[in-house]
């Protein structure tokens, strides 16, 4: 065997990236990482881990609002100050990226940072060392990426949003992803008169339709522009901020524009192109179920290899990759079926396995059970914010093949709710367990009566 400088060269100090090198380190192969920018990737810095601390801080306005029902008053109009949020962030972001320091020194990986490339199939060039390696992990991520428009190097995108110098107190977010609803809704929240533009007939596409819908008319209701079929023709810098031409011909005067447009494989200058590593068409790496590229000495997992783009995805494939490659047993090939999901948008969305319309195309019939009512939180608040709940049951096998939930911390609820349609158990599994109460979750367990087939 050739004498290589380590076993495992990975190159990203992300979700999957840090995992893979102390899983890897800890089978005792030697791992060095190569890390350009920040410890914890997306997720810790500008991803996951800032947006739910931003989405807990817009909660407090509905809470204020709501409490006067319950009796209590507040002397004065509660304030909110963006610089004590965002640089309250900033420092736990810092602990964080402290931790996953020490996760790896821990575990006996060598740091590097720099941002490598790869020179050859064993072979990476880091801050101008040549270093070999039998495997090289390519767990970059993604990046935002923004269209081509008049005056698009006027916006800012996901990973700079958390960090504006001041409170945009008139935002408008370009997209109808999940980060484009959250931003809508947190920005909102925080007390900004907030717009989302998107050119699609209605965001979240993929998500089941009936979840689309509710969420729409929820976020509407709690104040968020929604401007559906147009898009930005141009931004131009104006006395009190930045003018919005839309392609409908209106225009909006906003302090800050957010391309939440989608995110790309961050893969410039890694120098895989040089080595014929090939590509998907909407270019993300390639990979087969041992997470080989085209050249089987380079691996790729993660938000770069273009399947779910979420943070416990890129973990439990990083746990895969280390089995098959040095383990002592091969793995089944990962299950992407039933990964549960979370949209912080307000109210929040949790869902898990299949929409009602993926159901229909895959099931001869099928059951939907819905329940759509007002949360006995509201019956003092005197909100008039609804929750949706559903369940999508293959007729025949009378499984639960996909739960969805519209409301209050449906992330949370969702998580038990996706560990029973994961273990495939039926309606009838659902019907026989008793409901806590009162809670909103006990709807799951409730659901007698058939909304539609």
């Amino acid at each position: 065997m050739a004498n290589y400088d380590y076993d495992l060269f990975v190159i990203g100090a992300g979700s999957g990236g840090v995992r893979a090198a102390r899983t890897a380190a800890a089978t005792g192969a030697r791992v060095a990482v190569a890390e350009d920018r920040y410890l914890g990737g997306t997720c810790v810095n500008v991803g996951c881990v800032p947006k739910k601390l931003y989405s807990y801080a817009a909660h407090f306005h509905d809470a204020f609002e709501d409490s006067r029902g319950f009796g209590w008053t507040i002397p004065e109009a509660p304030q909110f100050d963006w610089a004590t949020l965002r640089d309250n962030k900033i420092e736990e972001i810092k602990r964080l990226n402290g931790i996953y320091g020490r996760l790896l020194d821990g575990a006996g990986v060598k740091l590097i940072n720099g941002r490598a490339k790869v020179v050859d199939t064993n072979a990476v060039e880091v801050n101008g060392e040549r270093i070999t390696a039998e495997k090289i992990l390519v767990a970059v991520g993604g990046w935002p990426w923004t269209p081509e428009f008049e005056g698009s190097e006027l916006t800012v995108n996901s990973n700079q949003v958390f960090d504006l110098d001041s409170f945009p107190r008139r935002f408008l977010v370009l997209g109808g992803g999940y980060i484009a609803v959250e931003f809508a809704s947190i920005f909102n929240g925080l007390g900004a008169d907030t717009h989302l533009i998107y050119r699609g007939e209605l965001f979240l596409r993929g998500f089941d339709q009936e979840v689309r819908e509710f969420t729409r008319d929820e976020m509407a209701k709690k104040g968020v522009n929604l401007h559906f079929e147009t898009n930005i023709e141009r931004i131009r810098r104006v006395e009190g901020g930045l003018e919005v031409t839309l392609t409908n011909g209106e225009r909006l005067e906003v302090d800050a524009v957010l391309a939440a447009t989608g995110r790309r494989p961050h893969l410039e200058g890694l120098g895989l192109e040089a080595l014929g590593v090939q590509l998907d068409t909407d270019g993300t790496l390639k990979v087969n179920e041992r997470f080989e590229s085209s050249v089987p000495s380079i691996l790729a997992l993660g938000d770069v290899t273009g399947g779910p783009e979420l943070t416990p995805v890129a973990l439990a494939e990083a746990m895969h990759l280390v089995q098959h490659h040095f383990g002592d047993k091969t793995p089944p090939p990962l299950d992407y079926e039933n990964i549960a999901t979370a949209v912080f948008c307000h109210p929040n969305i949790g869902t898990v396995g299949l929409s009602e319309e993926e159901a229909r195309a895959r099931f001869d019939a099928i059951r939907v059970y819905s329940a759509d009512f007002r949360p006995m939180k509201h019956t003092l608040s005197g909100s008039d914010e609804r929750c949706l709940m559903k369940l999508v049951v293959d007729d025949a096998s009378d499984r639960v093949v996909g739960a969805h939930m519209v409301g209050d911390e449906a992330g949370e609820t969702i998580q038990g709710i996706a560990i029973a349609v994961r273990a495939r158990l039926t309606k009838a599994d659902f019907d026989a367990t008793v409901g806590i109460h009162p809670t909103a979750a006990e709807e799951f367990v409730t659901m007698r009566s058939v909304t539609r087939r």
